[in-house]
């Protein structure tokens, strides 16, 4: 077992906000581990706290009490300045609705996270092609998001991701608004790419099936993690195809049918 510390820590943190004189407690002490180069999936029902978990994670947000340590940076004692440029450096963000820039061609809306980094023309150019060309959208650089299938846009929004090489990915429900083929080749991307480039992936979904592709399932429920599985089926791994996507669903839509009676007798 390796020694290395994870990539990213969550270090007993809450999360609660006030709905006029209501306290709503959104995170309970959560306490999460995730090593580096990993893919980790993170599943939960509206309302539970999966969304919140993301944006402590990925910056968007802080913890009311607890750290947030991430490629050791505690991201929690920054400021709003810091994360910002934080941010801009070492995480990558792939967005359900994919959030391109219409007017802007595939090359344009992959090179903008880097006019933000104090880098050459040149050199934002050829980082710019090589991600698009490992997307396999080499050949679409010059079309706006309008001329491009979902899948492709999809494409397009994992490149931008990329290609500031982050340490971590953060993907939040990435194949929601694709039809099933399509998300499918995302998240045949997804973990080709994860593999490749030795990425840690952190993606949310509701989706049974795509949790089953991720190689270590994590479950929220009111704001805590009630289970951490890892998937011995997971197509996460290389040594897996295909095949085993619709059996480790299964699996997981039995444990789904189980729990509410399990947890009724707790």
């Amino acid at each position: 077992m390796s020694n290395a510390p994870p990539i990213v820590l969550v270090d007993r943190c809450t999360k609660h906000y006030f709905r006029g004189s209501e306290r709503v407690e959104v995170l309970k002490s959560v306490h999460l581990e995730i090593a580096r180069g990993d893919f980790v999936g993170l599943i939960g029902p509206s309302g539970s706290g999966k969304t919140t978990l993301l944006n402590l994670i990925a910056g968007l947000d802080q913890p009311t009490t607890g750290r947030v340590v991430v490629n050791g940076v505690e991201i929690s004692a920054l400021t709003e300045s810091q994360l910002a440029l934080w941010r801009t450096n070492a995480v990558g963000f792939v967005f359900q609705f994919f959030n391109l820039i219409p007017v802007l061609t595939a090359y344009e809306n992959v090179e903008l996270p880097l006019l933000l980094l104090n880098m050459s023309r040149r050199r934002r150019r050829e980082q710019v092609m090589n991600i698009l060309e490992l997307v396999g959208l080499g050949h679409r650089l010059d079309h706006r998001p309008g001329q491009l299938s979902g899948g492709e846009q999809q494409r397009v929004g994992i490149a931008r991701a990329l290609v500031t090489d982050p340490a971590l990915v953060v993907a939040d429900e990435p194949t929601g608004d694709l039809d099933s083929r399509k998300s499918q080749e995302i998240l045949d991307l997804l973990q080709e790419l994860q593999v490749r480039l030795q990425k840690t992936i952190l993606l949310v979904t509701h989706d049974l099936a795509v949790a089953a592709r991720v190689r270590r399932l994590l479950r929220i429920q009111d704001g805590q993690l009630i289970d951490d599985t890892e998937n011995p089926e997971s197509t996460s791994h290389p040594l897996f195809g295909s095949r085993n996507v619709s059996s480790a669903a299964r699996r997981l839509e039995e444990q789904e049918r189980v729990k509410p009676s399990n947890a009724a007798g707790a």
